[in-house]
Parts: structure tokens; C-alpha cells; sequence
């Protein structure tokens, strides 16, 4: 009975969370009473890395330590409007489980920010990470970016757009690898509110998009999507990973069979692992490109 409470809190609570809606009690409950993933820990809370209540981070950490290990910084999503670092500690376990040190930041949402905002805030958090990172065990030199949905647009953009790192002082270099799991990276044209809102006063639209700039120099990419998914088309991460693979960039799509967009969040979590062998694979990927080992280009 407990496990069915729970699974239907975090089906109601990330269900919300993923379509932008307010991610308040249920997801709240859900990563309270959840199952966590034993081999992470909270190594830091609220760390500080910019002005307003906004630019603060959590920092989880393996609980067998190890010098030098990869940084993971995960990016959460909510259509850019909503969202809190506090709600998915169950993701902080389980990418800490894997062996990154992760970090999960707020940034600005819409209104208080639109683009590029929280991609400013983004690479504000990555300096942080070049800073301090080494202080638990996280290699600064070794960093992958991952989120879901917005998130994932957050992370891939910071990847493959270099302008935002070099503006907050961060050799883009350091950034060994991505993933994105059911991101927005080829929308245009503004069709919907939230897109209209969020990205529709930027000066010139392809400079939003990600798809602009995947190319040779794009670092090694995880994206994976649900095929039922209705509220990020399958086809952004079908097309960007055609791009990147046309670069010549060591790519890994995966496009799962029956998910749909919030599924590629709660396979994250340990109660529904299951859905998906998601977790393993983009950890195999990441954990491989920041080791510096050559990943073949793929596609199951």
C-alpha cells in the first residue's frame, strides 16, 4: 500500500511538475517520502552563486567518495516558469548514486526573467562549480550539464552555444559531454504562450535555438525522449541528434518506446526506475565522455 501511495504522489506531483503546472504539495511529497537512491548524499544546500534568492544550489555527493570525480550539474524543468532545486533531491541521489558529484541550481523564471536569463544563470552556477567544486571531491576540469525539458533546453544551449560560459569566465572546454531528455531544441516558429513569452523579445529567434549551433565543435551528446510524448515532440531530440551526428559528433539517441514527457523524469526515481533503462545509459554515456574515452555514435 505504501509503494502505491507513493507511486501515485510522484505520478501526480512530477505529471504537474513536467507540464509546467505548480509544482507544489504532491512533488514536494513525493521527494519527501520517496525512495532515494542510498549510494548519494546532500553534501550542501543553498550554496551561493549570484545575487537574489533565485541563484542558490545544492550539492549531493557519492557516499563512497572518491578524488577527483566527474561534475554533474542537472537542470530541472518547468517550462521555464516554474520549479525548485528543493523538489527533486531524488535526482541529486540518484546521479550522486552513479558517481558525479551533482549540483542542481535554481535560476530566474519567467517573469522575472525571459531569455537569456536562466542560461545566464546557468553558467553563473558553472563558474560556481569551477570554484568550489573541488572542495567535494567534483573535478573542475570534468564537468557534463543534463536536465529534462526546459532543463534540458537549459543544459544543451550552455553546451553548444559557447557565449554564455565565456561571458560568465568558464573555458567552455570543460563541458565534456550533455543530455537532454525530452528538451525543446528546434521550436520555431513561437507557436506556443509559454515560447511566446519566455523567448518572443529576443532580437533575432535562431540565435534561441539549439539546433543553430550543433556542429563539429558540439561536445558529445546524450538525448533521449519519450515516443508518446505530446508536450515536447519527439522530433527535437530526433532532429538535433541528426545534426550533431552529421558533425561528426559522438552522439547517443534514444527514443523510448511508450514514455511520454514525464516518464523521462520519474525514470530518473528509484519507483519507477523501471519504465526505462534511462538512468544507466545516459550515466554510462556522461561517466565515458568525462573520462576522455572515445563513444562511437549511436542510435537504438
Amino acid at each position: 500500500m505504501t509503494r502505491l501511495l507513493i507511486a501515485f504522489a510522484s505520478l501526480l506531483g512530477l505529471g504537474l511538475a513536467a507540464y509546467g503546472f505548480s509544482a507544489a504539495s504532491p512533488l514536494t511529497l513525493f521527494d519527501a517520502i520517496g525512495p532515494r537512491d542510498a549510494g548519494g548524499r546532500l553534501a550542501a544546500r543553498d550554496q551561493v552563486f549570484g545575487e537574489g534568492k533565485r541563484r542558490r544550489l545544492d550539492v549531493y555527493v557519492p557516499t563512497v567518495t572518491a578524488e577527483r570525480a566527474p561534475v554533474l550539474v542537472f537542470f530541472y524543468g518547468g517550462s521555464w516558469q516554474s520549479g525548485s532545486k528543493d523538489d527533486y533531491a531524488f535526482v541529486g541521489h540518484a546521479l550522486a548514486a552513479q558517481g558525479f558529484v551533482t549540483v542542481l541550481p535554481d535560476y530566474r523564471l519567467y517573469p522575472e526573467t525571459a531569455f537569456p536569463g536562466f542560461l545566464e544563470d546557468g553558467a553563473a552556477a558553472v563558474a560556481w562549480v569551477r570554484d568550489n567544486i573541488a572542495a567535494y571531491g567534483g573535478d573542475p576540469h570534468r564537468i557534463v550539464l543534463a536536465g529534462h525539458s526546459a532543463g534540458a533546453y537549459n543544459a544543451v544551449m550552455l553546451g553548444l552555444d559557447p557565449r554564455y560560459l565565456n561571458a560568465a569566465g568558464v573555458d567552455p572546454k570543460v563541458i565534456k559531454a550533455v543530455a537532454g531528455l525530452s528538451g525543446p531544441y528546434d521550436f520555431l516558429p513561437l507557436d506556443q504562450d509559454t515560447t511566446v513569452k519566455v523567448f518572443g523579445q529576443a532580437p533575432d529567434l535562431p540565435l534561441t535555438q539549439p539546433m543553430t549551433f550543433a556542429g563539429p565543435l558540439s561536445p558529445p551528446t546524450f538525448l533521449a525522449t519519450g515516443e508518446a510524448d505530446t508536450v515536447v515532440k519527439p522530433r527535437n531530440t530526433v532532429s538535433l541528434a541528426a545534426k550533431l551526428r552529421a558533425a561528426h559528433v559522438p552522439v547517443q539517441e534514444r527514443v523510448y518506446p511508450g514514455l511520454d514527457h514525464k516518464d523521462t523524469l520519474l525514470a530518473l526515481s528509484v519507483t519507477f526506475r523501471s519504465k526505462a533503462p534511462e538512468l544507466a545509459e545516459m550515466a554510462s554515456f556522461l561517466m565515458r565522455q568525462a573520462a576522455g574515452r572515445s563513444q562511437y555514435t549511436m542510435r537504438r
